[in-house]
């Protein structure tokens, strides 16, 4: 005989009731599907219809196509015509329409409306990869006494204080070098309030009056924490043009990043974007070519200009102020020249980087300009039979072309080998630049069998679960 009151016993079959219903999406499972989003803009229907012309013309079968939630929405029957249809839609809707390999509830749409979501699965269920990378924070502050640099060169020049050198010493301070104390009197004084996070000293080095500048505590940690903010914002980047939905990235500890991409299938091809470490740089000529031979055997530059090699080894001479780097671009993409028919990367400038571009090239109509291509490796060597990585900096220079005109905003880069290396590069130029370099120190793969078997075991457990509190009450 039930002696519990009648509400109770409704209350109790009202549990029940949602319980199950919104553990039902569960049951239904997932569709493969494409997730498609539009670059900087709202997507549109007419790049869904689009869509589903191209992959009816290719013979694959959609489910269903339409926006959801701002972004379009392709499901599909079979993971097979999930991965054929993202090289049929990627290539009918090009660059600005970043495509991702996504899985869609399969639960009716009155469900799903009600907020009754199957559950998210990480990376130890669907299956995915991980990494842990390390940024390489002394990188980091090197790159930035070296900007710093650049900004002062211009200031002292404005100013009409002359110097003699100005570097970066060892990575961990800046020395400029001066005719006179007095001069190097003057630019302490001009330069103190411009750069408030650096302290000065005064210096002798060889009977030469110096100064030399370093940060201070407060500036090398804003510089720091301001190099794992960028990091991870152009990984997360990287990972949209990936093309992975639900991703984690986060960061561990000062100096490490964790990228985990649950249900990624091409593991290759992440690695390679998410570790690169390319950038670009454009800089002046200087000189002529007789001048780049006397440079590369005699070993002496001029002070204003660095030596750099062309990809087929001959040399080449470029001043040391860099007119644009890689974080002003604000857009890339791949394709081929009109004039020669070789690859090239179309690159769009934000304002201040276009206003510098405008300036220099106006000023410089009949000379040259080259584009240095700028990649950061890591290479394990054995040293007394134990793995020790090496750090290389590879500096190239890709492109050499007279400046005909005033460049602007949008211009293209020629002299890449191929293709697939136009789209790569376009690829992390869009993702923007890294402000220091990092190494994968960690990888994992989850394979997606093993997800299986944990979701298995985790129904089977419930299951039992279920059964035994049936049988006890």
């Amino acid at each position: 005989m039930n002696r519990y009151p009648w509400w109770k016993n409704l209350l109790i079959v009202l549990v029940l009731f949602f319980a199950l219903f919104y553990a039902l999406p569960n049951i239904y499972g997932e569709n493969p599907a494409l997730q498609i989003s539009k670059r900087n803009a709202v997507m549109d229907q007419a790049a869904i219809d689009k869509a589903v012309a191209a992959l009816k013309a290719a013979n694959i079968t959609v489910k269903s196509a339409g926006i959801e939630d701002k972004d379009g929405l392709i499901q599909f029957d079979s993971t097979d015509a999930q991965l054929k249809a993202v090289n049929v839609v990627r290539e009918a809707l090009g660059e600005d329409y970043p495509v991702a390999l996504n899985l869609a509830p399969a639960a009716p749409r009155w469900m799903l409306n009600l907020g009754a979501k199957p559950m998210y699965l990480g990376l130890d269920l669907r299956g995915g990869v991980h990494f842990l990378m390390q940024i390489d924070m002394q990188a980091a502050i090197k790159t930035a006494l070296e900007r710093r640099v650049d900004g002062m060169r211009g200031d002292l020049r404005e100013a009409n204080i002359r110097y003699i050198s100005a570097d970066v010493d060892n990575g961990t301070q800046i020395a400029l070098r001066f005719p006179d104390a007095a001069a190097r009197d003057a630019a302490i004084t001009a330069l103190t309030g411009k750069y408030p996070e650096l302290v000065f000293a005064k210096d002798e080095r060889n009977a030469q009056p110096y100064f030399t500048a370093q940060f201070t505590d407060a500036g090398a940690l804003a510089e720091r924490k301001a190099a794992v903010d960028q990091n991870i914002t152009t990984l997360r980047n990287r990972v949209n043009e990936l093309g992975v939905a639900e991703p984690l990235i986060q960061q561990q500890g000062d100096d490490r990043i964790v990228v985990e991409l649950p249900g990624i299938q091409d593991t290759v091809r992440a690695k390679e974007i998410i570790g690169a470490t390319a950038t670009l740089e454009f800089r002046l000529v200087s000189g002529t070519p007789t001048d780049w031979m006397d440079a590369q055997q005699s070993g002496r530059t001029p002070p204003d200009a660095r030596l750099y090699h062309e990809k087929n080894g001959q040399p080449v001479l470029l001043k040391r102020q860099v007119i644009v780097t890689g974080d002003r671009i604000t857009g890339a993409s791949s394709g081929f020249d009109q004039r020669s028919g070789s690859p090239a990367v179309f690159v769009n400038l934000d304002g201040q980087g276009a206003r510098r571009m405008a300036d220099i090239t106006g000023q410089n109509i009949g000379k040259q300009m080259g584009v240095v291509f700028i990649e950061h490796r890591s290479e394990t060597k054995m040293v007394n039979d134990k793995p020790v990585k090496e750090k290389k900096v590879i500096e190239q220079v890709i492109n050499v072309a007279t400046i005909q005109d005033q460049l602007a905003n949008r211009f293209q880069i020629t002299g890449l080998d191929s293709p697939n290396e136009a789209r790569d590069l376009a690829l992390l130029l869009r993702a923007g630049a890294l402000r220091a370099p990092m190494d994968i120190v960690e990888e994992r793969t989850v394979g997606p069998s093993l997800g299986a078997q944990n979701i298995q075991a985790g129904v089977n457990a419930s299951i039992l679960g279920f059964a035994l509190v049936a049988v006890f009450m």
